[in-house]
């Protein structure tokens, strides 16, 4: 959908948003005769059980469930790691990381694991460039096996964030034998893991259901059947909620935050997360964007701190920068400012050649469609003629790989890593080509340097150095640090947490 925007600021970001109830099939959730159920309300379906290849976090918190890491982050401090499949590891030199595995684990379908998942595992992704997860593993040279139970992982550079790596996304061990003699399409299928639930089915853009791993070698697991459904419209998701058909949603618009806490049968959560809300934007050369000018007239003109408050309800802080407090190279600087002045973006057009403003399009999700209303008319009070283009999560995302969005595409971009470089490294030019086109050889050599330096003080004094740089060129422009927020039944104890993961182990149903 694509229409000019005219709207005033006014009217807009005062907006409430006025939800509905659909209906649809339900779901039983809690406890149904003998069996214990949870069920949570995802936007957007499982991506693939391939690990490795996807880079999606309501996916990963699907994932967690049935395949585990090396390392586990701290639910309360995910800069903490503590042991997962792996006991304990020391670093025996600047290249290599020992780990001892966990003996007396079996994966789903009976097979023991060993050092050689490990092995299959993480050479998998560092070797395949067409995986998607391909660049922030290609770091790892070999995985050397010492025994059934002890592993050397060796980098082909000094790696400072290794632990991190090995604690998300494409680190769950893959059963080595079974993955090789089913291919990809088998696996996905019928995927296999260590986790405390097992595969059962997965109805594309319906719902994943998982089962109890009943020989699950940490005891017994807490939940029968654990079914993660994708329910991408929000008014169908939050009456699911409040009628009982799911457990916990995700993402509550703040239109619906009151109803889910004045319904008397649910309760309203949320949490500062790692991810930032951003717009991307185009450099190529020949679009309006490609201005600098252009660039700061369009951060000028956004009111960050209103559009938290009163589109957000207060559900984020204002930024500048891609990572957030407590992850190194976060800059005190760039945090909790606001630039807003829209009288000098309006200036800044009229030097930059546009004295009667400039066209551009904006693209956004469905999941952020009233914040992009929002920016869309602080944008057109400053003289911009903005087209905004809404779109539905499965067109977005093609959009997104496909890098064929115009001037301007709002993003949410969380952190699995807790890490500057997940954030960073896309800034990189040769990552950029296609995207935002951004090229700034400083900013290349810093964050190259800072990939390999084992030293904190001078790595985060680099990270800070490439966040304001990017503040000043805005390849993208940082808007707020989420907190990421859901609606929850009174039936079940939940606490969210920074890394967006549901560990069905760590929810439970109120006696």
């Amino acid at each position: 959908m694509q229409r000019l925007y005219k709207w005033p600021i006014t009217l807009l970001v005062f907006l409430l948003v006025i939800t509905g109830c659909n209906n649809t099939a339900s779901v039983s959730t809690g406890s149904s005769g003998d069996e214990k159920v949870l069920t949570i309300g995802n936007t957007i379906d499982n991506v693939t059980f391939d690990v490795h290849d996807h880079g999606n976090t309501q996916t990963e918190s699907i994932h967690v469930n049935l395949f585990e890491y090396l390392v586990k982050k701290d639910a309360s401090d995910p800069k903490k790691k503590l042991p997962g499949l792996a006991v304990s590891w020391e670093r025996t030199d600047d290249l290599t990381w020992r780990f001892i595995l966990r003996e007396g684990v079996t994966f789903h379908n009976g097979d023991p694991f060993t050092a050689e998942d490990v092995k299959f595992t993480l050479e998998r992704v560092a070797r395949d460039k067409s995986l998607i997860d391909y660049p922030s593993y290609n770091i790892i040279d070999r995985v050397e096996i010492k025994d059934d139970h002890t592993v050397d992982i060796i980098t082909k550079e000094p790696d400072p964030i290794l632990l991190s790596r090995l604690s998300r996304i494409s680190s769950g061990i893959l059963p080595a034998k079974y993955f090789q003699e089913k291919g990809v399409e088998g696996f996905n299928a019928a995927p296999v893991g260590t986790g405390p639930y097992k595969f059962d089915q997965w109805i594309k853009d319906d719902r994943v259901e998982l089962v109890k791993n009943e020989n699950y070698y940490a005891g017994e697991p807490k939940w029968d059947r654990v079914i993660f459904r994708t329910i991408p419209e929000s008014t169908t998701r939050i009456s699911e909620l409040l009628t009982g058909s799911v457990d916990i949603a995700v993402i509550i618009p703040p239109g619906d935050i009151q109803r889910v806490k004045d319904s008397g049968k649910t309760y309203y959560t949320d949490l500062e997360s790692a991810r930032v809300q951003s717009l991307l934007v185009r450099q190529t050369p020949g679009t309006v964007t490609a201005d600098p000018k252009v660039r700061e007239a369009i951060e000028l003109a956004i009111d960050k701190q209103t559009l938290v408050d009163s589109v957000l309800e207060g559900a984020g802080v204002p930024t500048q920068e891609a990572i957030g407090p407590g992850i190194l190279g976060f800059n005190p600087d760039l945090f909790n400012t606001n630039l807003y002045d829209p009288e000098r973006a309006k200036q800044l057009l009229v030097e930059a050649g546009y004295p009667n403003g400039v066209e551009l399009t904006l693209s956004s999700p469905t999941s952020t469609k009233e914040v992009a209303e929002a920016i869309a008319a602080y944008l057109t009070e400053a003289n911009f003629k903005v087209n905004l283009e809404i779109l539905e999560q499965t067109q977005y995302k093609q959009r997104d790989n496909s890098n064929t969005f115009k001037e301007l595409a709002l993003q949410g971009k969380g952190n699995s890593m807790f890490e500057a470089p997940l954030q960073l490294e896309v800034f990189k030019s040769d990552n950029a080509k296609g995207q935002t086109d951004y090229n700034n050889p400083e900013v290349d050599e810093l964050l190259t340097e800072a990939s390999v330096n084992l030293d904190d003080q001078k790595r985060e004094a680099q990270y800070q150095k490439v966040q304001s740089i990017l503040a000043e060129e805005r390849p993208r422009i940082f808007l707020y640090q989420n907190k990421f927020n859901y609606g929850v039944s009174n039936r079940i104890d939940f606490t969210p947490r920074a890394d967006e993961m549901f560990f069905a182990e760590d929810i439970t149903l109120k006696e």
